[in-house]
């Protein structure tokens, strides 16, 4: 777990959201079960620096992928369909990768 994920959300919210993703993930339940949904924008930002891996700014389809292990190491890849979905959770403006504005109003949604 990245120290700057858990400064933000406790770990064992982190744990929790993971443990109910196992079966399937769906960014709205993770969002809930980890704590995001209630954080704040500069909180949210900070998260997404840290999923934002190759720092383009964006959060593009291979990140999403291994959006999971950025909470745990052990946590598992999403699938094809999780990532579709996700994606187009995320991308309001439909450029393929999904911005720290559009990650910070997913994550309100929930």
């Amino acid at each position: 777990m990245s120290s700057k994920i858990t400064s933000i959300l406790n770990p064992a919210d982190i744990t929790k959201a993971l443990e109910q993703c196992a079966a399937g993930f769906h960014h709205t339940a993770f969002f809930k079960a980890s704590g995001l949904s209630k954080k704040t924008d500069d909180e949210l930002a900070t998260i997404f620096d840290v999923l934002d891996g190759d720092h383009s700014g964006y959060i593009e389809v291979e990140e999403l992928k291994n959006f999971l292990k950025c909470f745990s190491d052990s946590a598992r890849v999403l699938n094809d369909k999780e990532t579709s979905d996700f994606l187009a959770a995320g991308d309001s403006d439909h450029d393929g990768k999904i911005g720290v504005d559009e990650f910070k109003s997913m994550a309100k949604k929930t």
